[in-house]
This record gives C-alpha cells, sequence and structure tokens, in this order.
C-alpha cells in the first residue's frame, strides 16, 4: 500500500515550499555505524585509487562482512528506452550482489523492470509536485541513504545523469529565433525544473553530486557554485559481455533490414530528436551526395518534420544491439548531452561515432581515432567531412578494434563499484551528522 495517501488529492497543487530559497532541512536518520551495517563489493579487476579509495572507507567504518546497506533511489517517470533507466537498472543490478535496494517511483515504471527490491510508487507526476510529495514522505523512508536520479528537494547524493536545465537552455537558444524564445519562457516546466536545480546546487540541498562527464561538473559549479570538491565524476559504463562486435549477427541483422553489402548504414538512436540532432544528421548525409549512404532511426519522435527518402524509421528499439551490429557508422550531432550511453554501446561495438563537443562522452575519445568530433551540432560541412572520412570501409575495420580497447576502460562493474563507494560515504557523513543533532 502506498505510504502517503493522504497526499494523493494535493499532490499536483504547489506545495508552500516550492520557493527558491527552499531551506535544507535535515531529516533524522537511522544511525548505520552500528556494528555490522555496511559492507562493500567491489568489481572485479577495477582498480581503486585516492585518498578516499574504497579500502579507507571499509577500514575505518569497520565494516562487517555479513551485513547490508540499505539504499533507496529516485526516479520519475519510465522509458522503455531511456538512457537513465536502463543505467538505473545496471546500477542495481549491481547493488542488488551484496545490498537491499529500493526504488521510488511513479505509476508508470513497471513492477518487471525492478527485481532489485522493494518497488515504492509516488501519486504525483509533474517534477514540483513529485518533489514535495518525496520530501513529505521522507521520515517515513527506511533507508542508510538515499540517491536521487530526479531533481528533488534534496538528498544524500544526487546524480546529475540528466545534465543541467540551465546550460541546455543556453546551448539550445543559440538554435532558436526569438519568438521560440519568448513562448519557452512562458512554459512553467522549465521554470520548476530550474527551481529544483537551485534547491539542490545553490541551496546545497544535495549533499553529494554525481556527474559523468567534466563538462557537466564544470556547468555545476559555474552556473550554481557548487563546491567542487563535493562533485564526483563518474562516467558511464555498459555491460561489455553485452555490447561487443559479433560478425555473425552483423550479416543476420543487415538481411532482416535488406541492407546490401555495400551500402553504408548510419545509425541514430536516442528520443528528443532536436535535442539530439536528427535534422542535422539528414542534412550532413544529403549533402554527401552518396546513393550508397542510408539513415537507421532507433527512438520515438515526430516523423512528419524528418522526411527522406533515405531514412528508415525503426520507433522505440528495446534492444540495439543487432542495431549496431548492422551498422557502419554512428552519428549523434547532439545540441546537449552529458554523456550518451547509446555513443559508447556503438563504440564498444566497434563503430566510429560522429558527435559534437556538447556530448560529455566526446572526453574519452580522439577526433578521427575513435570517431570525429565537430564544435556545433549545426556544423553541416564539419558532419559531411566527418560521413566521408568514416565512409571508408578499410578504415572503418582498420578502428574496430581501437574503439573496442578504448571502450573496454567502461564496464558498467567499475562503475557500479564506485558509485557505491560513494554510497557508503555519504551513508556513513549521514549518520554522523544525525549523532551530532
Amino acid at each position: 500500500m502506498h505510504p502517503c495517501q493522504d497526499l494523493s488529492r494535493r499532490c499536483e497543487q504547489r506545495s508552500s515550499r516550492a520557493n527558491a530559497s527552499v531551506p535544507f532541512v535535515l531529516l533524522a536518520r537511522r544511525s548505520v555505524l552500528e556494528e555490522g551495517r555496511l559492507r562493500f563489493h567491489p568489481a572485479s579487476g577495477y582498480n581503486y585509487s585516492g585518498e578516499r579509495g574504497a579500502s579507507k572507507v571499509v577500514n575505518s567504518l569497520k565494516m562487517s562482512p555479513g551485513k547490508r546497506l540499505t539504499i533507496a533511489f529516485v526516479r520519475r517517470g519510465y522509458s522503455q528506452t531511456g538512457g537513465a533507466e536502463a543505467y538505473l537498472k545496471r546500477l542495481g543490478r549491481g547493488v542488488d550482489a551484496g545490498h537491499d535496494a529500493q526504488l521510488i517511483t511513479t505509476g508508470d515504471w513497471p513492477e518487471t523492470e525492478w527485481p532489485f527490491g522493494s518497488l515504492n510508487r509516488l501519486h504525483c507526476q509533474s517534477a514540483i509536485a513529485f518533489a514535495d510529495e518525496l520530501k513529505q514522505m521522507r521520515p517515513r523512508i527506511s533507508c542508510d541513504v538515499l540517491m536521487s536520479f530526479e531533481r528533488v528537494w534534496d538528498c544524500h547524493v544526487y546524480r546529475a545523469g540528466d545534465g543541467v536545465h540551465r546550460a541546455w537552455l543556453n546551448r539550445r537558444r543559440k538554435f532558436e529565433v526569438p519568438l521560440q524564445r519568448f513562448i519557452r519562457g512562458l512554459n512553467r516546466k522549465h521554470h520548476d525544473i530550474l527551481q529544483l536545480e537551485e534547491a539542490l546546487f545553490t541551496n546545497r540541498g544535495a549533499d553529494r553530486v554525481i556527474v559523468n562527464s567534466h563538462m557537466v561538473k564544470s556547468e555545476i559549479v559555474d552556473l550554481y557554485h557548487y563546491p567542487a570538491d563535493k562533485i564526483d565524476i563518474v562516467q558511464n559504463g555498459v555491460p561489455l559481455e553485452k555490447f561487443r562486435f559479433d560478425p555473425e549477427l552483423r550479416e543476420k541483422s543487415r538481411t532482416e533490414l535488406k541492407l546490401k553489402p555495400e551500402q553504408i548504414a548510419l545509425l541514430f538512436a536516442g528520443s528528443g530528436w532536436e535535442r539530439k540532432g536528427l535534422l542535422f544528421t539528414i542534412e550532413a548525409m544529403q549533402m554527401c551526395k552518396n546513393r550508397k549512404m542510408g539513415l537507421l532511426v532507433a527512438g520515438r519522435g515526430n516523423k512528419r518534420f524528418y522526411k527522406s527518402k533515405r531514412v528508415q524509421f525503426l520507433g522505440e528499439v528495446s534492444d540495439l544491439v543487432r542495431l549496431y551490429a548492422a551498422a557502419d557508422i554512428f552519428i549523434l550531432p547532439t545540441i546537449y548531452d552529458p554523456f550518451s550511453n547509446a555513443c559508447l554501446e556503438a563504440l564498444a561495438c566497434g563503430l566510429p561515432v560522429i558527435t559534437t563537443r556538447a556530448n560529455g562522452f566526446s572526453e574519452i575519445i580522439e577526433n578521427r581515432v575513435h570517431g570525429s568530433i565537430v564544435d556545433r551540432a549545426n556544423d553541416l560541412v564539419g558532419l559531411r567531412d566527418a560521413l566521408r572520412f568514416w565512409s571508408d570501409a578499410a578504415r572503418r575495420a582498420a578502428v574496430r578494434s581501437t574503439n573496442v580497447q578504448c571502450a573496454s576502460r567502461f564496464d558498467i562493474s567499475g562503475n557500479v563499484a564506485r558509485t557505491l563507494e560513494i554510497l557508503i560515504q555519504a551513508a556513513a557523513s549521514a549518520a554522523s551528522t544525525s549523532e551530532k543533532i
């Protein structure tokens, strides 16, 4: 039964706390320093270093190997093909091996998609209402540490996987005419999201922040003056045993997609086509004037605005592995992306990746070595030249092993281990603070 039924009639109303100066209320939390409450499970082969290394955390807390940490994850909404959802499930799977994980979410997250622990649903859907409801039920959440993947009023650890909304709006304005900017300024949703960001960063509602790129860390520090030493960079990871080059699957997938051997298949994957640069992809492909080149589009969007004879719209695809196998080049000229999971998956499958510097993923590759990086999403000449460069079959074949090697540093096990290390530290800090009250 829902733990906060009395909020159902009011959850869509704005709370009196929804203002830019929301104070951080430190709620009483259960002590996690009692003997044997925490346990750390390092991933195989993952190298821990630095003064905040996992071994030092384990020793300082004197953790008994037989006890578990209780972690509450927060995420609003659900998309079958969403990168955040895919990552959260991977993290949940890793944490479930040695700790108790619960998910606090909305009604659209399927129970079958969270087999790692309890699933608690809030009634509210809008950003502010969801944050309000979470704050009111917070004293009744039984956990050692609360990690939010959603902008909320406060939490122990906030993972800024969606990036910085203010930074996204600043970048988007460069691609809009004045009327579009005016209309967007009237949209209450953006105001609400900015308000929550202000609460997390400026008002220090987040005790600690995890980002997946240096780009996002710089944005948080520059725009909100959040302490840099409280921001941890944990780059994305993928299950490398799943995302790899498979020549047999490539042949089968190309046959299913009716791709001829001489065809050059570009792949664009993701929803939010405007932000991710689908229009720029199509225009750059047309500028190549290569009839052998075609585009596969996986994801949700309005096809009416992106018509082209050489584009196949595949809709939402839950398993992209066969598409990576069939494709020759992966392209995502995004206006803004904290760190594209799809780009990392494509890299692990050996594909050259064409993207922009506004994608945090670009920090892990070299231009014209693992793919191509253009400065701006609307740099059509740069995108055209990149497509022509990687249209050479021998060049693509030569780079495959280089890309697989590059991606090998980003297995999901390393990401989970580092994230768990941060959660353990956050739990210890929360318990210490609670004991001082």
